[in-house]
């Protein structure tokens, strides 16, 4: 078993636990954090929706962010990844939210935000909370460490 089909599987039993579900809000990883849950049979129990929100105007459209928090911070940034994870709960029946914004490269990258930073959202039963991370390699490496990250940190939070 690979090690994200091995986080999944732990998040769906932490999930489960709770009779809670998940929703996720994607932009730098295009809907790979849904596409991860989902390759587990079963996943219709605790895995709600995916919204793939890869440009400012979806975030704000799909999820509610407020341009002005784009415009002020960038879609690249703390405020923002906090305003998808609590959007995405709010446009789900779900419990649960996770939302990643990030610069995956090859370009995008700049001094302040260099290719590989990335921001994650997390909402669990109404509470906040948000990291940063830089990951190396080139775009998919970034991509699969942000799906591995994202999947790791909410069974600590579920759990």
């Amino acid at each position: 078993m690979s090690a994200t089909a091995a986080l999944v599987e732990a998040l769906a039993q932490a999930l489960l636990a709770r009779g809670w579900r998940l929703a996720a809000a994607e932009s730098c990883t295009g809907g790979l954090i849904a596409a991860a849950c989902t390759e587990l049979s079963g996943s219709s129990n605790w895995f709600d929706r995916g919204f793939v929100t890869y440009s400012n105007e979806a975030k704000a459209e799909m999820l509610g962010v407020d341009p002005a928090l784009i415009a002020q911070q960038g879609a690249v940034s703390e405020v923002v990844a906090r305003a998808m994870a609590f959007g995405a709960v709010r446009h789900a029946q779900a419990q649960v939210g996770v939302a990643v914004t990030g610069i995956a490269g090859p370009t995008g990258g700049t001094p302040q935000k260099p290719v590989g930073t990335v921001w994650f959202g997390f909402q669990v039963d109404g509470q906040l909370s948000s990291e940063t991370c830089r990951f190396d390699g080139d775009r998919a490496a970034v991509r699969e460490a942000t799906v591995q990250h994202a999947l790791r940190r909410l069974v600590e939070l579920v759990g």
